[in-house]
Formats: C-alpha cells, structure tokens, sequence
C-alpha cells in the first residue's frame, strides 16, 4: 500500500525528489494522510486522522502546530532549522544597516516631498536629519544562537562588530560554528545593557514568550536598535511601545507586524519577508520531505521538535518502533514481550525528551500481530509500528 502524503500549503515541487510515485501519493487531496508537509497553515483545529505519523513544517517555527497534541497522540512533529538561515540573516544585515543608518525614514521622506520642485535642493537640505552612524565597531546583542543567530553573529564580527551572544541552551554543533571571538552572555539583561544593537533570534516557545519585556527594557541601553526576526509574540508589546516613547528603543524593526503593534512609533514593518527567497523555499522544502521520507520508511528521527533524535542503520530484518511515556522499566516490558513472540533482537536504541521516550528495535524476523497487541497494551506505549523493510 502507498504512503500518503498530504501537502497544507503550496510546497515546492523539490519533495517529490523525496517520495517515489510507487510508493507514495502526495498532495492536498491525500485522505487520512500518514505525513503532512506544511509551511503556514495553522492546524490546531486540524483533527488526526488514524494513519497520521507525523507532520514536517517546511520552515523553522512551528507555532502553526500543536505539538502538545501532537505529541500525546505519538505524532512526530518535525522543523527544518537552517533551512532558511541564509535568507533571515541577510534580510536582518541590510535591515540592521538600513535602520541604524535612518535609510527607512529618509525613503519615505523623499517620498513625501518628491512633488516639490528643486526636489535636488530640498535633497542637499534635508539630508541632514537622517544622519546615521555605521555599524563597524558598534556592539551586537544576540538573544538565540540557533542555525541564524549564529550566521549574523559571524557576519556582523566579520563587518567589524563586538558580537554578544546570549543563549542558554545552544547545541553543540551550533557553539562549534560560532567564532571564537563572539563573547558569552549569561543573561538577556547583560546582552542589552552593554549593546548598541539587539536582534532577537529565539524560538517561541510556552517559556520565551515576552521574553523581551519590561525587565530587559529597564536595563536596556538607551537608543538602542531592536530587531526581531523571530516571532512577534517574543516582545512584550506593552512595554516595548512605552520604551519606544521613552527613547530606550529608537527603533524597533520587526518582521511580524499584527494588530497589536502595527501603530508602534519609530517602528519598521517588514511582511515577514525574511525567510520569502526561492532559494530558501527549496531548502526548507527538501529538507523537510526528506525527514518525513526517513521517519516513515525507517522511524529515524532528525530534528524533530517533539520527540528525540534517534537513528539506526537500515536492516534486512524488521523494525519496530515505540513512542512511549519516559518511565521505569519501559524497555524492559517491551524487550520480555518481544522474546515471548520468540523474536531475536538484533539491535536497539532508546532516547528520551522529557516526559516522552522513542524507542527502535530491529528484529531478526516480522513479530506475531499477537504480540505487536500486547506490545500496544503496555501501560505508557502511546505508538507502535512494524516496519517490514527499508523503502
């Protein structure tokens, strides 16, 4: 039987590299889809269908989703950072130079007088108003250092910037792609006290919400240039319009303008423009078909924001797959059941995120349906699949 694809947006036609005609069907009218690829469309109304696995957004935030749903019902919800990484860092650079240098403003007041005449003249006049400094030497706050926070951090260091970077729980991989001469914050509030420019570059998440708000406003060097490039909800709104009034953000730039904010003073709204580039639509596309193609056909599992990464090697022999609650002795019941069905183990890994585990067993040979029941019965088992062989 084909897997079925379900697409909630236009996608790029890049993910059908992804998924072979024979053995998938992909697109809008999929029924009772087994993955859904989606860019914008908001699904927390969105009821589950039966078959439904997992669900890739082709993009990095994945506020459009309901992962707490998701992740109760052992739905496997995947992001795709850095896919689009290029394209927000370079929107936030020329943004950051147009902002600070007033290049905004002095648009739109050219605009405004180019009916004059002697428009040259009112030009050599009024320039002097939008007098704005550059960026070299100028200090950079960074709030995230995920896949972009760490691109504009070294590009901002190489235009000559002191780069700050705040970030409690940076990977790895994320900290070994930083330069050395980026320095460490431990707090958001010694980020913004020292800086000229802060740009925000954190997931939104349940504990990041407002995470710039009145604190960070009261400790925040006065004049300074807020970009945010992340989620809107990231700013408390109310304190961030009573910093703009008082001076403590001479302008605030914003890629999510809303009702809430969209009569800000000294604000610059962009039509969350930072990520819209063909080239990182692709990427974000492809990569987002690829980790749903691994996850069905192998239950591998990479960068998925609800449930652990997790990987094995493909097998000849079968595999069986478990998303279970993060309590004692789990695998324990699940390995007695499997020897029951008189099932070998070849190979085994179990991860855990929380309050939640995700476990992968290959086995010699295709357990007894008996058996795969009583593997679902176990107290705390929410998903069990039987992958008969590697697509």
């Amino acid at each position: 039987m084909k897997k079925r694809i379900g697409l909630l947006n236009n996608i790029s036609s890049i993910i059908y590299q992804s998924f072979p005609q024979d053995r998938f069907v992909v697109g809008k009218e999929a029924e009772d889809p087994h993955g859904i690829i989606v860019r914008s469309a908001k699904c927390a109304d969105m009821e589950f269908g039966p078959s439904l696995l997992a669900i890739a957004r082709a993009g990095a935030g994945y506020n459009n989703i309901p992962v707490d749903r998701c992740t109760k019902a052992g739905v496997c919800v995947f992001n795709t950072p850095g896919g689009n990484a290029n394209a927000v860092k370079e929107l936030v650079l020329s943004s950051m130079i147009g902002a600070y240098r007033h290049v905004y403003a002095a648009i739109d007041w050219v605009k405004e007088n180019k009916d004059q005449s002697g428009l040259a003249d009112l030009v050599e006049q009024g320039k002097k108003q939008f007098v704005g400094p550059e960026i070299m030497g100028k200090k950079l706050g960074l709030i995230g250092l995920g896949a972009v926070g760490t691109l504009v951090a070294n590009d901002a260091d190489a235009l000559g910037m002191e780069v700050y970077g705040y970030d409690p729980f940076i990977s790895v991989e994320a900290a070994w792609r930083l330069k050395g001469s980026v320095r460490r914050a431990d707090t958001i509030e010694s980020v913004v006290s020292q800086c000229d420019i802060i740009s925000i570059h954190a997931p939104l998440t349940k504990d990041t919400r407002g995470i710039v708000g009145e604190e960070a406003f009261k400790k925040m060097k006065k004049g300074a240039l807020l970009l945010n490039f992340a989620r809107a909800e990231l700013v408390d709104t109310d304190a961030l319009r009573k910093a703009l009034a008082d001076g403590t953000v001479a302008t605030y730039v914003t890629d999510f303008p809303n009702d809430e904010n969209k009569d800000l003073p000294n604000t610059v709204y962009i039509p969350h423009l930072a990520a819209s580039t063909p080239e990182s639509e692709e990427n974000c596309a492809l990569m987002a078909a690829r980790q749903l193609y691994d996850y069905l056909a192998t239950g591998n599992i990479k960068n998925s924001v609800n449930f652990p990464d997790c990987s094995l090697e493909p097998y000849a022999g079968g595999r069986i797959t478990f998303v279970h609650t993060n309590t004692p002795n789990m695998v324990g019941q699940i390995t007695s059941t499997i020897a029951k069905g008189n099932v070998n183990i070849a190979h085994m890994v179990n991860r855990s995120r929380g309050e939640y585990a995700y476990t992968m067993v290959d086995v010699d040979q295709i357990i007894d349906e008996k058996y795969v029941r009583e593997l679902e019965n176990i107290e705390g088992v929410v998903k069990v699949r039987v992958i008969k062989s590697a697509y």
